[in-house]
């Protein structure tokens, strides 16, 4: 099938849900107003999104991923603190810095990584999962099963940081203006360091990033680089990068995804398409596209019902 005729209508949809990057810099409020409760919250109709997205904690229930990185739930999620000495969560207001344990012992050792290979103090980490996993009523299409994380392009300050902060501090811009390469004031060796780092992890099936920095890491690593194969050009993720891990071990109702070819992804085939004057700016479609149909909760998975109506985990 033609990949062109896949990827338009993607980008068109990726632009109407706000999955292209650009809600990573939404800022936060720290003093977040609940949601008003829902009028009929038993209508069948009803995005799945409105459900999970008004849930605070996560189920009092045995750890396990149920479904697919899109169309999924977590029950028995762990927050990653918000503190650590090598890391920091941002945007605390959005309350998704929860994930399956496997992902918050892997952010927590990538980010003694950077401050070891790259000298960064530390991370930045952006959005997780919901506390139950799930759609969330802004932003990603997937992060719903707890295996998908958010890493700033930023590092870490020295210091910590105010709440009022890490609602307000943009992360910065890595692309060029003209989106054809990244921008050499702001990258540094640090960010192809961090970003190994994590393809290195066993785990980590698959590194999503803005196709100018694929681009630099194809040109600048060095020695062993079979850990390029797992760095994936995507729309948007000019501030940071997407880390997905594999399913669990035994998890027999987490749906696995194909694992990535194999080389390096660094061929000019590879980047063309990326790089076409078409994709980097598409013209506005001449009819305006469809919105999303939004998933309910029958569309998830059956378990993700008792994820949903399980009493709240004790904090």
């Amino acid at each position: 099938m033609n990949l062109r005729l896949i990827l338009i209508p993607l980008l068109a949809w990726c632009i109407i849900a706000g999955i292209t990057g650009t809600r990573a810099q939404d800022k936060g409020s720290v003093d977040p107003k609940p949601l008003p409760p829902l009028a009929n919250p038993n209508d069948p109709k009803i995005a799945a999104k409105e459900l999970f997205g008004r849930k605070l904690l996560p189920a009092a229930m045995p750890t396990r991923v149920v479904g697919f990185y899109a169309k999924g739930c977590l029950a028995g999620a762990e927050a990653l603190p918000i503190n650590g000495a090598t890391w920091q969560v941002m945007r605390l207001s959005r309350n998704r810095n929860w994930a399956h344990p496997d992902m918050v012992a892997l952010l927590e050792r990538l980010s003694a990584k950077a401050h070891r290979d790259a000298g960064w103090p530390g991370i930045l980490v952006g959005d997780m999962s919901q506390p139950r996993g799930g759609p969330m009523i802004t932003g990603h299409a997937s992060h719903q099963i707890g295996l998908d994380a958010d890493v700033w392009l930023t590092p870490m300050p020295n210091h910590r940081l105010s709440r009022e902060e890490r609602e307000d501090m943009s992360a910065v811009m890595m692309v060029r203006p003209d989106r054809l390469d990244i921008d050499p004031h702001v990258w540094t060796p640090g960010h192809l360091a961090v970003i190994r780092d994590a393809a290195l992890e066993p785990r980590v099936q698959r590194i999503f990033v803005n196709a100018a920095i694929k681009k630099a890491l194809c040109r600048e690593a060095r020695g062993d680089r079979r850990w390029l194969s797992k760095v994936r050009p995507f729309w948007g993720h000019d501030y940071h990068f997407h880390i997905r891990i594999t399913c669990p071990k035994g998890s027999k109702q987490c749906e696995p995804q194909p694992a990535p070819k194999e080389d390096e992804g660094c061929a000019p085939a590879d980047l063309a398409y990326w790089f076409k004057d078409s994709v980097l700016h598409p013209k506005p479609p001449k009819e305006p596209p469809k919105p999303p149909h939004w998933l309910t909760l029958a569309q998830l998975p059956p378990d993700c019902r008792q994820v949903l109506a399980a009493p709240p985990a004790r904090q």
